[in-house]
């Protein structure tokens, strides 16, 4: 005897799994090593609380989460273009460099040769491609380790840069457009319009992904599942925006809110009130979306992990291993001549220090506090946003709390190096099992 069934009598993957197993299936993948941003979220949350403790009249407050926020902006945009480097298991170190190289080259076609903005940033942009494109073909073609080819650059571009603006020189940038992206502020109206798309954009692109997997038979998320993460982003992202929509270094004077000018009981006037969300902040959201689509959502993205996990299996599939190398160096220094480019807007000016220090240090930190493995092939670039906020609380937090520098590089250090561990452990626990 045969029983009939009927479409409706078979319930759509996904719709039996509510939020508890949701969490038991995450927490199973941990447990086999797929530990992901997780350690980073929850280096992030106990650090802003530690701060908060310590010094939350000073941290936590609105006018220090928009410093902060600026401070990371650069270090995350380098950090993202280091994201498709490490999955291929390589290394680009001279990606600070490449930063200050492309700055320098807006600075001098800008301000000296007088180009309008628009040529001098295209001509910034254009000269990261080219290093990149010179990175990745040495290491593609020629075989050159990526660690020597861009230990040479880092020391080759620190050279240009000094030849380009000349030793101790200093280019201002006095250009609006360009100064407002890290030092303007988006209108409160706009700050809540940019909550609305981004939420309106994640439900809908997440819900159109589970119908699309439960037309073909495949296991899903329930739709429990996906509003409890709508929601969760609805909250913590509205919670940003009002935060940076409040009026920072306020007085009151009057019936007037406004920042006092002058000395504490002789004020001589007023200038306007800083509120709203940076501008850096649509730039970081625009580049994590475009870059996230085409890691997840392309050919392209999938034979970057190809050949991340496997280079040789990826060549006998038929994967272009050598031009996805040098693409990805190419997109590496493009998003080094992004933050080149906002390192300047926020300096005011381009000087043989920018793109160096601790910068390229604290990008290949971030990606990898953020979750993206030194080993290739497991990473994506929300990671380096997480993992630069990490970075970011933490050069701002503690100079709060002691003045001592060493005691800043100690703690950084110990963080990446607690990163790499962790990262190292749970490759070991997912080949095991």
């Amino acid at each position: 005897m045969s029983i009939q069934t009927t479409d409706t009598d078979i319930p759509e993957a996904g719709d039996t799994a509510g939020i508890g197993q949701a969490l038991r299936d995450y927490w199973g993948r941990v447990k086999g090593g797929e530990v992901g941003s997780m350690p980073a979220v929850l280096g992030l949350i106990a650090l802003v609380v530690l701060f908060s403790v310590l010094q939350g009249n000073i941290f936590f407050t609105a006018l220090n989460f928009a410093n902060l926020l600026n401070q990371g902006t650069a270090i995350i945009v380098l950090a993202m273009g280091l994201v498709f480097v490490l999955l291929l298991g390589e290394i680009d170190l001279s990606a600070g460099f490449a930063a200050g190289t492309c700055a320098a080259v807006l600075g001098v076609t800008l301000t000296n040769q007088g180009w309008p903005w628009p040529l001098a940033l295209a001509a910034a942009l254009a000269t990261g491609l080219v290093i990149g494109l010179v990175l990745g073909v040495l290491v593609a073609r020629l075989g050159i380790p990526s660690f020597v080819v861009t230990l040479a650059a880092f020391l080759g571009l620190q050279g240009v840069m000094l030849l380009i603006i000349g030793e101790g020189g200093t280019i201002p940038i006095q250009n609006e457009f360009l100064l407002a992206i890290m030092n303007n502020n988006m209108p409160v109206w706009a700050g809540w319009l940019l909550w609305l798309v981004i939420v309106l954009g994640y439900a809908g692109t997440s819900m159109r992904a589970i119908q699309n997997r439960r037309k073909f038979g495949l296991a899903s998320s329930a739709t429990s599942v996906w509003a409890a993460k709508v929601g969760a982003l609805a909250v913590l992202l509205g919670i940003g925006v009002y935060v940076l929509n409040m009026e920072r270094q306020i007085v009151r004077v009057g019936r007037e809110a406004c920042v006092v000018v002058g000395p504490p009981n002789e004020p001589v006037g007023c200038v306007p009130v800083i509120q709203g969300v940076p501008w850096a902040v649509l730039v970081v959201l625009v580049l994590l979306v475009v870059l996230t689509f085409v890691l997840g959502r392309t050919s392209y993205g999938r034979h970057i992990y190809a050949v991340g996990g496997n280079t040789e299996a990826a060549r006998r599939a038929g994967i272009g291993v050598s031009g996805i190398k040098i693409s990805c160096f190419m997109v590496c220094s493009f998003m080094a001549a992004i933050a080149g480019v906002l390192l300047a807007s926020r300096d005011n000016s381009v000087s043989p220090t920018t793109g160096g220090a601790q910068t390229l240090l604290f990008a290949v930190g971030a990606a990898v506090i953020g979750g993206t493995s030194l080993f290739g092939g497991r990473g994506r670039v929300i990671d380096a946003v997480i993992g630069g906020l990490v970075v970011a609380v933490i050069a701002n937090g503690l100079p709060l709390v002691t003045q001592q520098s060493g005691i800043q590089y100690v703690v950084t250090g110990g963080v990446l190096l607690v990163a790499a561990s962790v990262d190292a452990i749970s490759r070991k626990r997912t080949s095991a099992g």
